[in-house]
């Protein structure tokens, strides 16, 4: 499929009916073509650029500016491992490279069989369950080698179907309530309709929101997550300035500036 499908077409103009401008509306247009093809193909973004009164090029130049959006094909599974610091100090590249040897292809190629897409990518912003990784933008964190292999036997079977959907779904939720640009109160499709349920399965998933549980899973509120990082900032400080007057006061003085 190349241009919107009529589903999708309704959509797009509900997307457009959001903005003062039809321009606006242009990133959130081509997360729904990704969503329908996996990718952006030249047809649809072509059919993007009549709606919003863009020339293709425009379009396209957008798109390539980002690198969630994909101008070939890619796997039903994009799988992207973290690779930066903390999850570097955590064997990420030996995840890596187990996963390599797992799925036959190295970061940046597609498996044969068109499911799986492997990419390397910088902090996934999960650092408190390094090492990560995301697939199709869901993320799984405190990933070892064999956690991987359990994750992938359950994607390929289809376990996981209803907690990450195939790639380009960005968002399993349509927005069911808003302003009609211009001001018009109601709902971008039928004012007062109900919200389609959508079931939200987060079993295997790691939340984001992980990373700021306090041990045995209790929420901190705000300000006690602030004032524990400032904390342990003061004290990474206080102990790189005693460590500078162990080595002759050079870390020190540099801590102090």
């Amino acid at each position: 499929m190349a241009r919107l499908n009529e589903d999708n077409l309704v959509r797009a103009r509900e997307l457009i009916a959001l903005y003062p401008h039809k321009r606006s509306a242009l990133i959130p247009l081509l997360h729904l073509l990704q969503e329908q093809d996996g990718y952006l193909t030249a047809d649809g973004m072509q059919h993007v650029a009549e709606l919003v009164d863009l020339t293709p090029a425009e379009v396209r130049g957008t798109a390539s500016f980002y690198d969630m959006f994909h101008l070939e094909p890619v796997g039903k599974y994009l799988v992207a491992v973290c690779t930066n610091i903390a999850c570097l100090l955590h064997g990420a590249y030996e995840l890596v490279e187990h996963i390599e040897q797992s799925l036959g292809i190295h970061p940046g190629e597609t498996t044969p069989d068109g499911m799986f897409t492997l990419e390397d990518a910088e902090c996934l912003a999960l650092c408190g369950n390094a090492p990560c990784v995301t697939v199709n933008w869901r993320y799984f964190g405190n990933l070892t080698p064999d956690a991987w292999d359990s994750l992938v036997e359950d994607l390929r079977s289809g376990r996981l179907g209803s907690e990450v959907p195939p790639h380009g779904t960005l968002s399993r939720v349509r927005r069911a309530v808003g302003l009609r640009a211009g001001g018009a109160a109601g709902s971008p499709e039928v004012a007062g309709a109900p919200a389609p349920e959508v079931e939200l399965a987060t079993t295997r998933t790691t939340p984001a929101v992980a990373s700021t549980l306090a041990p045995g899973g209790v929420q901190r509120d705000a300000a006690a997550t602030n004032g524990v990082q400032a904390t342990q900032a003061g004290g990474d400080r206080r102990d790189a300035g005693n460590a500078g007057n162990d080595a002759g006061g050079t870390v020190s003085g540099t801590e102090d500036r």
